[in-house]
């Protein structure tokens, strides 16, 4: 869904948009399992410049408030089975032309302006909104089960499910010149 300046002149926009599977792609270890409604509103906000803060005296901001919740599936960051992840979220975000504040040279901003976005001249893609912020949503990591084994780092086993035949040595032949040397020493009481 484009959201532009233009839609919201007369009144605010409102949203009510569900993002069907498959549609968005979040990340390689991310799927979305389930429909995904988002509600909420677009407004305009015109933010009136003085020209010594640059050449448009009328800035033209869209806020977003909306919200989304939705079922995903997250690889594990041990076995990289699938795991259910049920996510949801509210934001209030702004929205800025992106040739609004287009200054040369380094300028300094202030803390306001490092919650502000930017649209290109066609306008705001909601798509691009909700996946970032259901990225953000994201936990840090994801495990299946809190003492979930891992894979096998040689054959790839889930060790979960079944334990491997691989040698439990050492696969890196450098340690193979510490090989039996516990037999070699001798421990005095």
């Amino acid at each position: 869904m484009l959201i532009t300046p233009v839609q919201l002149f007369d009144e605010p926009l409102e949203i009510a948009e569900t993002i069907a599977p498959g549609v968005l792609d979040y990340s390689p270890d991310v799927r979305q399992v389930s429909p995904l409604p988002v509600t909420g509103q677009a407004d305009l906000l015109v933010e009136h410049r003085s020209e010594q803060r640059g050449p448009h005296s009328e800035v033209n901001d869209i806020r977003l408030r909306a919200s989304y919740h939705g079922d995903f599936e997250i690889l594990c960051a041990r076995c990289v089975d699938p795991v259910p992840q049920s996510l949801s979220g509210e934001f209030d975000l702004i929205f800025r032309p992106s040739d609004a504040d287009h200054e040369s040279g380094e300028h300094s901003i202030s803390p306001d302006e490092t919650e502000i976005g930017y649209y290109e001249e066609s306008g705001l893609l909601l798509e691009d909104v909700v996946r970032e912020q259901v990225l953000l949503s994201l936990p840090t990591r994801t495990l299946c089960k809190p003492d979930c084994k891992g894979l096998c780092p040689r054959c790839g086993q889930n060790l979960n499910l079944a334990t491997c035949s691989c040698d439990q040595t050492p696969s890196d032949s450098r340690w193979n010149a510490l090989a039996g040397l516990a037999d070699k020493i001798e421990v005095k009481h």
